[in-house]
């Protein structure tokens, strides 16, 4: 059985960002389904994907892992609309999304590439508003370093905090995680 809600988990690089949403979900629900976004494109990235496997593995949590770097707002639509028990879902990392979905639109240029990301990030930002059950998405903090030197980066970096911020509109909750310790920092009791 899982409650209803989202929640946006938010923090830099190795903050214990995805450790903290998969104790969440473990702790609201009786089994999730992990979406993964990464593709591992080198050595150092099959790595960090084994980690995360043998992290879940070991949890002896029921965990589905469902691999989906570029139609994440078509899963969510599509697991939403299940018949049976809708699953607790944790979406790691929507930061790989946005690159996966940036890089795929590129060669169209910038244009093109910023409308596509626009329309992805809204698709996205619906399909959580309206998804049945829990939802954890588990995104990056990517614009507190300095500013990248390629314009490709300097538009990821935007559109990274384009997207944490209407994530964070529609989520019931958000946590920042800084080093292993996370942070509520909104709430479904506190609006303003």
């Amino acid at each position: 059985m899982s409650r209803r809600g989202s929640v946006l988990v938010t923090g830099g690089a190795r903050s214990g960002k995805s450790s903290f949403a998969e104790k969440l979900c473990m702790k609201r629900a009786d089994s999730g389904t992990y979406i993964a976004t990464a593709q591992a494109y080198d050595d150092e990235m099959q790595e960090r994907i084994r980690i995360h496997q043998d992290r879940r593995q070991d949890s002896a949590y029921g965990w589905q892992t469902v691999e989906e770097p570029v139609a994440l707002p078509e899963l969510l639509e599509t697991l939403g609309q299940s018949a049976s028990d809708v699953p607790a879902v944790v979406v790691d990392c929507l930061t790989l999304w946005l690159t996966n979905v940036l890089l795929q639109a590129e060669p169209e240029g910038t244009a093109v590439m910023e409308e596509r990301l626009g329309l992805q990030i809204g698709r996205l930002a619906r399909a959580v508003q309206v998804y049945p059950g829990m939802v954890i998405l588990v995104t990056n903090e990517v614009g507190s370093g300095i500013v990248p030197e390629y314009p490709l980066g300097r538009i990821y970096r935007d559109w990274a905090g384009i997207m944490n911020q209407r994530l964070a509109q529609v989520c019931d909750e958000v946590f920042l995680v800084t080093a292993g310790i996370p942070m509520e920092i909104k709430s479904r009791e506190y609006r303003i």
